[in-house]
């Protein structure tokens, strides 16, 4: 286990002895459904600095899931997700070479994950934010596909709908959708936002057709970042956005949970957590702002650089995200592998 390092005494989790502190609710491992779990890191939110509270991730001590523990209350996501948020706007206009890159290998991504699918498939992508990816499906995809998306934010739904896309607000669990229709569903850097992951993951396995299929890509925290940057500064925390945070095992657990045959976890190339580790550990300890500022979304040579570096650890199968691909069985005797 990582140790928990903090510049200094760090302030109990959701008490910054302000009025406004953020309310916190106490939760449990959604695999496990307990509580028993030791301290895996105290963290702050270094990149938007929404709240002056720190955070506690723990580790289960069962099952091996990282995740936040209080963590906000559901009726806080306003101010943990501020308008200027990433996901609601990520635009050419906003990220520049940053976009056209990861637009190109994103394209790459989904094509890939789409093979086999009828013509008329129908594709659903949970957690959509502003519709990037059904965005580059519509147009490097079989014009026949049917796309759909689904996020519980507003402020993500309405550029997505203004864009051509059909998005849904609200959490699928408790959307009309129809049961047993669709072939591919995307949960693409979504499943770590969760309340509750496996509720989730069983609410999309009704809504697919039999022999379907699940693409979940998230943080690692089987990965050299984490195990670098866990004690506080790591990049995937996202504190206090990030609440269930997996690695190969409790991943491929999570799937089976949920009913869904595991075809395979694999690991991938993400410069992200290595770029925004160091600057959160840069940030924290009063590192200039002219660097700390240089590393971020929009930092196209930090991210290349951090990319070249992950090669080979992803080809080690140590990559800094995780793909994980499921399958709905298509019958009563099919066994889960």
């Amino acid at each position: 286990m990582s140790p928990v390092v903090t510049r200094q005494p760090a302030r109990p989790p959701g008490e910054s002895g302000l009025t406004n502190a953020l309310r916190l609710e106490p939760v449990v491992c959604c695999l496990c459904r307990v509580e028993d779990a030791d301290p895996v890191a105290v963290g702050a939110d270094f990149e938007y600095r929404t709240v002056p509270d720190e955070f506690l991730a723990v580790r289960c001590r069962r099952c091996r899931l990282v995740y936040l523990n209080p963590r906000p209350a559901p009726d806080e996501a306003a101010r943990i997700y501020p308008d200027h948020y990433h996901a609601f706007q990520f635009r050419a206009a906003r990220f520049g070479f940053v976009y056209r890159v990861r637009r190109r290998l994103e394209a790459r991504r989904l094509l890939r994950w789409c093979r086999g699918l009828p013509a008329d498939a129908r594709i659903l992508d949970v957690g959509c934010g502003d519709g990037f990816h059904l965005g580059l499906l519509r147009e490097f995809g079989k014009p026949t596909w049917r796309l759909e998306g689904v996020d519980a934010d507003p402020r993500a739904v309405e550029p997505a709908r203004a864009g051509g896309l059909t998005v849904h607000l609200g959490a699928v669990e408790a959307l009309p959708l129809p049961v047993g229709s669709y072939h591919l569903v995307l949960l693409v850097m979504t499943v770590e936002h969760l309340p509750d992951p496996l509720g989730t993951l069983r609410a999309v396995g009704e809504l697919l057709a039999p022999g379907g299929r699940v693409v979940v890509v998230t943080d690692n925290v089987g990965s050299p970042d984490f195990a670098l940057f866990g004690g506080r500064h790591w990049g995937g925390y996202h504190f206090p956005r990030h609440t269930y945070l997996f690695d190969r095992t409790t991943l491929a657990r999570l799937g089976e949970t949920a009913g869904l045959a595991v075809e395979r976890v694999t690991t991938a190339v993400s410069p992200v957590n290595w770029v925004y580790s160091l600057r959160n550990w840069l940030d924290d300890w009063g590192g200039p702002r002219w660097l700390v500022n240089r590393l971020s979304l929009r930092s196209a040579l930090a991210l290349g650089a951090f990319t070249l570096f992950d090669l080979p650890l992803a080809a080690l199968g140590r990559g800094a995200i995780l793909h994980g691909l499921f399958r709905k069985p298509t019958g009563e005797g099919e066994v889960l592998s």
